[in-house]
């Protein structure tokens, strides 16, 4: 899978409009009730990360969990990143 132009970036965000690029990486903030909600979400997106094959970086912090998504192998931003978090907008 090859790395997205910056065109495709911004197409492609219209998609997930919560997303951010920060940094060369989609990044998102979800909020919770609580820390059992962040980490009940977290365990969800586990599972589906590793269906996925692709991993994102996470961060919890009380009842907000920060997710970020690139392709290292490809050094960059590609449409599996994109994909997943359309899969990680539709669990939450």
């Amino acid at each position: 899978m090859s790395r997205l132009s910056a065109e495709e970036i911004v197409a492609r965000l219209r998609a997930v409009p919560e997303w951010r690029v920060e940094s060369g990486e989609l990044e998102r903030t979800y909020s919770f009730r609580d820390f059992i909600g962040s980490v009940a979400f977290i365990n969800a997106l586990a599972e589906l990360a590793e269906a996925a094959g692709h991993h994102p970086d996470i961060d919890i912090r009380y009842n907000r969990v920060r997710l970020k998504l690139v392709t290292h192998d490809e050094g960059g931003l590609t449409e599996k990143d994109f994909e997943l978090a359309v899969r990680i907008d539709r669990l939450a």
